[in-house]
């Protein structure tokens, strides 16, 4: 019989007075001036165009853990320094010494970085806003699939260039990829390897806006972050999110779940003051948490604990 599996959990995490306070090395991140519970999370590596290491993977699993379990935070928009948004992974430090290698883990312990943290992303309970002010190969694309919206710069290059390395695609990215923009085009990406601009029919579905200036994107995706956090619920937001990616597999189905789902959100801390504000004709002041609103149905999936969630150390509030 093969060996019992122990669960993997993160230690619990302390939250910063300010995420503008965070020493990383490889991003930075900072609350918005004109709505502090939005954070940008920006790849800092100037002078490499952002490129991707495990450094970089580190600190955003370590921000977005912060970020799932801080109730002050409602969005992030995610964006790159200077010119390029993200070249893919740093071939300077190359890909490990594979499976032959001395210090090399056993191939069925890997977790591949890319979808380290496009796990991060995808199980965090808050929305995310990728603003891609330059180009996108690679990881550097494939880290944005998981997150609710992608703005983008129109010339933007923008590639699955993993036929070309020798490499498959990362990052669950085979999950997320045909699911925004068809298998149809997903095939197409892939099977050429090449790049294309982030106006490109290909793309269909995968920005939901493009900017003619690299310089409108963060702006553009900043508004946005400022609405979404002004007039939605973080709960309702995550919840349908979760019920597109991990539905029942049928009509049927789905109408059970959503039924169940649904049902008990009727009266529940924000569906009352969505109602309330929508009557009073006033902005609404959604408070609710996961945490905090009784779905006992959720999640409804079997979860696969990869890594483990990490939760608040008893010590680690702080005020904004």
């Amino acid at each position: 019989m093969p060996a019992k599996q122990t669960p993997r959990h993160k230690p619990d995490i302390l939250l910063p007075t300010s995420y503008n306070d965070l020493k990383f090395t490889q991003i930075r991140t900072q609350h918005h001036e004109k709505a502090p519970s939005v954070i940008i999370l920006t790849l800092h590596r100037p002078g490499n165009h952002n490129a991707f290491t495990d450094t970089m993977r580190a600190e955003i699993e370590q921000a977005y853990a912060m970020f799932d379990a801080d109730e002050r935070v409602k969005c992030i928009v995610v964006t790159g320094d200077g010119r390029i948004f993200c070249a893919g992974a740093d071939l300077d430090e190359g890909f490990g010494e594979g499976v032959n290698g001395a210090d090399a883990e056993r191939v069925q312990d890997h977790r591949d970085g890319g979808g380290r943290v496009a796990l991060a992303i995808h199980h965090c309970r808050k929305p995310s806003i990728a603003a891609l002010q330059g180009s996108a190969v690679g990881i550097g694309i494939t880290m944005t699939l998981p997150m609710n919206i992608r703005i983008a710069y129109a010339s933007a290059k923008i590639g699955f260039v993993f036929s070309r390395r020798g490499l498959i695609m990362e990052a669950c990215s085979s999950f997320f990829l045909p699911r925004l923009i068809g298998h149809s085009r997903a095939m197409q990406a892939v099977t050429t390897g090449s790049t294309y601009l982030a106006s490109h029919k290909i793309w269909d579905g995968l920005f939901a806006e493009v900017c003619d200036k690299a310089e409108d994107v963060l702006p553009r995706a900043l508004e946005v972050a400022e609405d979404v956090v002004k007039n939605t619920s973080s709960v309702s937001t995550y919840l349908m999110k979760e019920l597109m990616y991990r539905d029942a597999g049928s009509p049927e189905g789905q109408h059970l779940l959503d039924s169940r789902v649904i049902y008990e959100l009727f009266g529940s801390p924000d569906n009352t003051e969505g109602v309330k504000s929508f009557m009073e004709k006033r902005p609404a002041n959604f408070t609710g948490t996961m945490d905090k609103t009784n779905v006992t149905g959720y999640p409804w999936w079997m979860p696969i604990d990869t890594l483990g969630r990490p939760k608040v150390a008893p010590t680690g509030r702080a005020k904004i």
